[in-house]
């Protein structure tokens, strides 16, 4: 197997989607309306580089291990810090905060799961659902970056932000419940 250098568009795409999350945080935190769309359009297309990166790591063969390490952390930065902007800006009210205080939950316990997993060479695939929950969770910060612009969209915001906290905990679950034999001595 050929090396692959670190070097590459989809590790660079990767490391500049990290780099957006302080002008997104900064652009929605000024309360400008007109920084608000800015803001909400550099995270569109951030969160559209998810896909970019992979599908061009995959396609030529420019997977890394850089790669696979940094790509899941910038999206779980990315969710997670513009989430924490969006509490602070008041864009969530305080039962917003239980499907976001469920998302990061999620988002830091089944990392440290993995990396306890990893010393016992076990391995938690991604399953097909997780990838969509990164996507709801994507699509559920857009809306709510818009209800600051349209407020009509509150209820659809609060509705998106539900299903994208309980498919978290769900997958979270599924990660958990794989892990327990492995947690509890119970493997064979």
């Amino acid at each position: 197997m050929a090396r692959v250098s670190n070097l590459n568009l989809p590790n660079i795409i990767t490391v500049a989607r990290i780099a957006t999350i302080p002008v997104i945080v900064w652009l929605l935190t000024t309360g400008d309306i007109g920084l608000r769309v800015v803001a909400v359009v550099i995270f569109a297309v951030a969160a559209g580089s998810d896909w970019v990166d992979g599908f061009i790591a995959r396609r030529f063969n420019q997977v890394s291990p850089l790669g696979r390490m940094l790509d899941p952390i910038a999206d779980k930065l990315l969710v997670g810090m513009v989430l924490a902007a969006l509490a602070w800006d008041g864009s969530l009210s305080a039962l917003d905060l239980v499907p976001v205080m469920a998302i990061l939950f999620r988002e830091f316990f089944i990392p440290g799961l993995r990396e306890f997993l990893g010393n016992t060479q076990v391995v938690l695939p991604v399953s097909l659902l997780a990838k969509w929950k990164t996507t709801i969770q994507l699509v559920a910060v857009i809306v709510i970056f818009l209800e600051g612009i349209l407020p009509n969209l509150r209820l659809a915001g609060d509705i998106v932000l539900w299903l994208a906290g309980a498919i978290t905990l769900w997958t979270g679950g599924q990660y958990f419940m794989a892990a327990w034999p492995h947690l509890s001595g119970e493997e064979k």
